[in-house]
């Protein structure tokens, strides 16, 4: 099937999906195969780290990939948007935020701005800061997020835009993990989907194998949001958004007892640390979502995409057929 929809056409791309600039374990390797599987790769800058920035983008290779950023964290160190943009990114991702201060930089560059949503508000404020594409997050993905679900959110969002802005492009992401995702949400009235956890269990993400392999011998209901991993590594988030994560033996200790963390906290950090880069699961916090529960092996992100797009296809080509006929 040659994909066509509007993020194809506008991002030169071969299937309409994305990967989520996941901070720490979307690398360049990762982001790469995501682009030429057919996709655009995304390296996650996370919180800031200008040697490992480098360092990704070189492993990423002569790949087309743009870079994400945790927009609050972004504004402590705003230079850090100077070092990406050299690397010439096809796009920039900005999540958890207000995206405006950093648009005129955006623009010059030539680099297409793609903003992460969780709410109606949120939406309002990455149309008037010019956003060319909208990401609506359910609250079913991993790693940060707020409230509302993908399910109602993304048509929502796609009501508005058609109304007040019909020239920006809408994606889908939370929960989106299969043939069945992708095909939902350009139901929803997306342009295509970002995916986060189904390809963050994937041979050339930067993620420890032991934590990819305890997510994956779970299920949706082992997961849950969260500020413990925050409280862990120092991180002072704003309220509005919760982490989901694996519920490991860390997060049980901790979720609910959040003044008793934080006064230990810096005395345990080291640990945590530890345990996060050496794959002692039970003792971190691993940032995965609800589509575990879809997810069965750990391959290469190309056969990810491959499969998806297949099964999308098949979706797309034979329900409706099956469904409405006489």
């Amino acid at each position: 099937m040659a994909w066509k929809t509007r993020l194809t056409e506008a991002l030169g791309i071969q299937l309409p999906i994305l990967l989520a600039p996941m901070g720490g374990a979307a690398g360049g390797k990762l982001a790469a195969a995501v682009t030429a599987g057919g996709g655009l790769g995304f390296i996650g800058a996370g919180y800031g780290d200008p040697a490992w920035i480098d360092r990704e983008f070189a492993a990423a290779g002569n790949a087309r990939v743009g870079c994400g950023f945790i927009t609050w964290s972004l504004a402590n160190q705003p230079d850090l948007l100077d070092r990406v943009l050299a690397h010439a990114p096809a796009a920039v991702f900005l999540s958890f935020g207000d995206p405006a201060p950093f648009v005129p930089k955006i623009r010059a560059a030539g680099a297409r701005l793609i903003c992460q949503v969780q709410t109606i508000a949120h939406t309002r404020a990455a149309l008037a800061a010019g956003a060319d594409i909208i990401v609506a997050q359910g609250t079913e993905a991993g790693g940060h997020g707020a409230l509302r679900a993908t399910m109602t959110l993304v048509p929502e969002v796609a009501d508005l835009l058609a109304r007040e802005s019909p020239d920006t492009l809408l994606l889908a992401a939370g929960g989106i993990a299969d043939g069945r995702g992708l095909a939902a949400a350009l139901m929803l009235g997306a342009d295509g989907v970002v995916m986060g956890s189904r390809l963050w269990a994937t041979r050339e993400c930067l993620i420890h194998p032991n934590h990819q392999k305890a997510a994956i011998a779970a299920n949706g209901d082992a997961t849950v949001r969260q500020i413990a991993a925050d409280i862990a590594r120092g991180y002072d988030w704003p309220e509005e958004f919760t982490g989901r994560v694996l519920r490991t033996g860390f997060v049980e200790r901790w979720h609910g007892h959040e003044a008793a963390h934080r006064a230990t906290a810096a005395t345990i950090r080291a640990d945590y640390m530890d345990a996060v880069a050496t794959g002692r699961t039970d003792d971190a916090g691993v940032f995965v979502g609800e589509a575990i529960g879809l997810m069965h092996h750990i391959p290469a992100a190309a056969d990810i995409l491959a499969t998806i797009s297949t099964e999308a296809e098949t979706l797309l080509r034979g329900r409706a057929a099956m469904v409405l006929s006489s």
